[in-house]
């Protein structure tokens, strides 16, 4: 067996990508295969130790190994069906698997490359670095790749930072994604904390919980869990809407950047077994405000997910801040229940779906009543004359530092006012209209004619992505104009 550094060994890996892209297997695709092939090469290495997953031995990965051909295809095919019938960590990882890669000696290829170096020996972080490697190389594949799942991992790590999570508390991510969020406080614990026997088990099997809706993104990030030693026979993520009922546990933090868009989409059939979309919205007794936006409905549900003296992370649009309606309800909810100490405004140009505008609110839950719990807002503005791209100029971790700094999550009450943070109180923002939450106060320099303009590259960048940005739009907008009457 060989060893490699983990980006010798992504690259080795994703090598095979372009190769199979021409037979007509996209990066996605190849991601999922390689997800399959690698969980069950490390379930065989695995065999015998305490956490091992349970692979029946008749689909085990040394029966896959020692064929070629025909019966390596056929062997293949059978394994991804009969596993997905299995529960716990297994059902989760093959639900609705099927092989892409129809080509045996293509198969054949893969498997030697895996086969190829001894994984389960690998540190866990070494592991984990190996596939979220993988995970970005598919994320920057912008046309076919899971890039909409993805927040920059700096902004992840700045929000993980200023919440400081602890031992035994519990962390969860309602639209979880490749589980970024969530291993990143795994990351955050064990690098500020000397954990016991008992507290390690703790943040294997009981600390985290993730949530989607898309079976693919769930297989990613229960597999992204397991290489880094979360979970075990069992795993933290699940499939399913989370809008759909009533959160089933409260937790200490919620980190979150829930999926972009307006309207909550049900896929449904119709007559003719075609698919269309609906607008929907949700009746729970826990939401004060019924609506199809689904931001909106994120920020409901995780209102109520975070238990009375827990705290949240949540990366939002614009739109939340200063939408009028069910937006206004939801946001006089928020000041009033919780404490709404920390607005991030970010700037654009970090996401991989173009021309997003987003803010992260940071807020703490207290208990339900009369009185408003939040008594001021200080807002961070990260985007007032700020260019970044995601090619040129991406988001890097000293972008932040200087958010991280003036959040002072050590001493809140030290916070100082400067250029880019600003205090604004609970009275000025009563006053506001619609109770709007989309403050700013920095002169914009790209308004004012000729002067301070970024690069010329920047600048075309920007407009391309501002282009790409109003394309979407009329597409949403044509897609809805094409679809049936909301239903409630």
């Amino acid at each position: 067996m060989t060893t490699v550094n983990p980006a010798q060994l992504v690259a080795r890996v994703w090598s095979l990508a372009h190769v199979l892209r021409n037979d007509g297997v996209g990066y996605g695709d190849y991601l999922e295969q390689i997800t399959f092939l690698l969980f069950l090469k490390m379930a065989g290495e695995m065999k015998g130790q305490p956490d091992a997953p349970e692979v029946p031995e008749a689909y085990s990965w040394g029966q896959l190994n020692a064929l070629t051909g025909t019966d390596l295809e056929i062997q293949y095919r059978r394994t991804l069906e009969e596993l997905a019938r299995e529960p716990g960590l297994l059902g989760v990882i093959f639900r609705k698997a099927q092989s892409k890669i129809n080509d045996p000696a293509t198969l054949r290829r893969v498997v030697t490359l895996i086969d190829q170096q001894q994984w389960s020996g690998l540190p866990f972080d070494v592991k984990g670095e190996i596939y979220e490697g993988l995970l970005q190389k598919n994320a920057e594949d912008v046309k076919g790749g899971a890039g909409q799942y993805f927040t920059p991992r700096p902004l992840i790590d700045a929000m993980v930072e200023v919440m400081q999570p602890r031992p035994g508390e519990t962390i969860a991510d309602p639209a979880c994604g490749t589980a970024g969020f969530l291993l990143a406080a795994r990351e955050y614990i064990v690098r500020h904390y000397q954990l016991d026997p008992d507290e390690r088990e703790d943040l294997r099997e009981r600390t985290f919980y993730g949530a989607d809706i898309v079976d693919s993104v769930v297989r990613l990030a229960a597999m992204n869990m397991f290489l880094h030693g979360i979970g075990g026979q069992a795993t933290p993520v699940e499939r399913v809407d989370s809008l759909a009922q009533p959160p089933s546990r409260a937790v200490d933090i919620v980190l979150a950047n829930p999926p972009f868009g307006v309207k909550g989409a049900l896929v449904d059939l119709d007559d003719e077994g075609n698919a269309v979309r609906q607008q929907q919205t949700y009746s729970r007794t826990d939401f004060i405000a019924k609506t199809s936006n689904k931001q909106l409905n994120f920020l409901q549900h995780i209102l109520s997910m975070v238990k009375v003296g827990g705290r949240a992370a949540v990366v939002v649009p614009d739109g939340v801040l200063f939408e009028g309606g069910a937006g206004e309800m939801i946001r006089r909810r928020l000041l009033r229940d919780c404490n709404l100490h920390t607005i991030l405004r970010l700037p654009t140009g970090i996401f991989y779906k173009p021309g997003v505008k987003a803010n992260v609110l940071f807020f703490e839950r207290g208990p339900s009543g009369e009185e408003f719990r939040t008594s001021a807002v200080w807002v961070y503005d990260l985007r007032t004359n700020k260019h970044f791209t995601l090619k040129t100029r991406p988001l890097r971790a000293d972008d932040l530092r200087d958010f991280v700094a003036a959040y002072s999550a050590d001493n809140p009450s030290a916070r100082k006012e400067g250029e880019r943070f600003k205090k604004f109180t609970l009275n000025e923002l009563l006053a506001r209209d619609k109770l709007s939450l989309d403050i700013f106060w920095l002169r914009d320099d790209s308004l004012e004619e000729g002067s301070d303009l970024p690069a010329p590259g920047i600048l075309a960048a920007e407009i391309v992505e501002s282009l790409e940005a109003a394309l979407e739009e009329f597409r949403e907008v044509a897609s809805e104009l094409e679809q049936p009457a909301a239903i409630a």
